[in-house]
């Protein structure tokens, strides 16, 4: 395909589509997390150990290892957004729908089979709705759009026992979306326009590397791999740590709903931050997993209520990694964006990783100890920023 007008969209013209893109986002936080609450909810429920309820973190996140480098990657390549958005729903809506089968027999082994076909679906969408909010519209506002989007996630709290019919309602939901999506106007955003684009802001002008030799895209992959399993370890059993600091089950279940709102509401935060110019992407990443590493250190040598505050305010400071590493990673890729982002979301399967180690150390020994596997998480995604900070400053703040 040649050049579109899709890369000389203005910030109005931007507007819809990524509107239209952010609905999506809510899916994300239905399914994350309800994710947290059964993995705990299992635990006891269906009288499974913490390493063994790790299994739903596996299937899930295991989808992201498969789909964004294989099916997923090669249909936003070969077909554009609209199909590989319509292709991820339609998948959504069938491990939506399975869910209802394993709810009414309450198995754990096809809870797990119905998460991964979700996974599916969502590591679809997610292939194309990451790299599309950070490359449609100007480029000096990619971290921004893409932050804005992730704050607008719902967060989903509920029971075992409704499990199949808040998917029910999620399937209707999807299906709505399929036309929605088929019928609205949308731009389509080419290998071509993404080589025009770099071109035009890079300062001379220069062909792209080739892929093998994109090294900061492939710095951001190992990040983001790192950074992801932290985050899903630390959500998974926070239920644990709370427990284990003295809370019952029911208020440990509402103080992560409250951590999940503080993270939802410090992505808002971030995004202002972000629009004033001392406050480089860069700059935030750097502080945000720093004090990531920090708290978790100080949630793993205190005990109580004060551990438990600590780690909520891992949460808070988590909340604009994930979209910061993403988009800088994507950073002077031209055309290799759409595949660069391929890679990008296949790293989201981190959370297949980390959340099993983690589990064995909480069956083995506690969750104040088992905090030290998120922490190696952060510490390892700090690399990257150490990287874009020394070596690549100028080429980060060129777009």
């Amino acid at each position: 395909m040649g050049v579109t007008t899709a890369v000389n969209l203005t910030l109005r013209q931007s507007l819809l589509p990524n509107a239209l893109v952010t609905i999506l986002f809510f899916l994300w936080g239905f399914a994350y997390g309800l994710l947290d609450v059964l993995n705990s909810h299992f635990q006891t429920t269906l009288d499974i150990t913490a390493s063994k309820s790790s299994g739903l973190q596996a299937s899930y996140f295991g989808a992201y290892f498969i789909c964004p480098l294989t099916i997923s990657g090669w249909l936003v390549r070969r077909f554009g957004f609209r199909v590989t958005f319509m292709t991820g729903l339609a998948t959504l809506a069938v491990g939506c729908l399975l869910f209802w089968p394993s709810g009414v027999k309450k198995s754990f082994g096809g809870f797990c089979g119905s998460m991964f076909v979700v996974g599916a679906g969502l590591s679809t969408l997610e292939t194309a709705a990451d790299p599309f909010l950070a490359i449609c519209g100007p480029p000096r506002y990619s971290e921004i759009r893409l932050n804005l989007a992730q704050s607008v996630q719902g967060v989903g709290t509920f029971g075992l026992k409704n499990v199949q019919w808040v998917y029910l309602g999620v399937a209707c939901f999807v299906a709505l979306l399929i036309i929605l999506f088929f019928l609205a106007p949308f731009p389509e955003i080419t290998d071509a326009d993404q080589q025009a684009l770099e071109n035009m802001i890079s300062e001379y002008g220069q062909e792209t590397a080739p892929l093998r030799k994109q090294y900061n895209l492939f710095f951001a992959v190992s990040s983001q791999f790192c950074y992801i399993g932290a985050q899903v370890s630390l959500a998974g059993y926070f239920i644990n740590f709370c427990q284990e600091s003295g809370f019952s089950s029911a208020k440990s279940s509402d103080l992560l709903a409250i951590a999940q709102g503080l993270y939802a509401f410090n992505r808002f935060v971030a995004t202002g931050l972000m629009m004033m110019k001392a406050f480089k992407p860069r700059y935030m990443l750097t502080a945000y997993l720093a004090l990531c590493a920090i708290f978790t250190i100080a949630a793993m040598n205190s005990r109580g209520t004060a551990s438990v505050a600590m780690c909520i305010l891992v949460f808070c400071f988590e909340s604009c990694c994930f979209a910061t590493i993403f988009t800088l990673g994507l950073r002077g890729l031209g055309r290799h964006t759409k595949i660069g982002g391929s890679f990008l979301v296949a790293a989201i399967s981190g959370g297949t990783v980390f959340p099993p180690m983690m589990g064995t150390i909480v069956d083995n020994k506690n969750a104040h100890l088992a905090m030290g596997i998120p922490l190696m998480g952060y510490i390892l995604a700090l690399a990257f920023t150490i990287y874009v900070n020394i070596f690549k400053r100028d080429s980060m703040d060129m777009h």
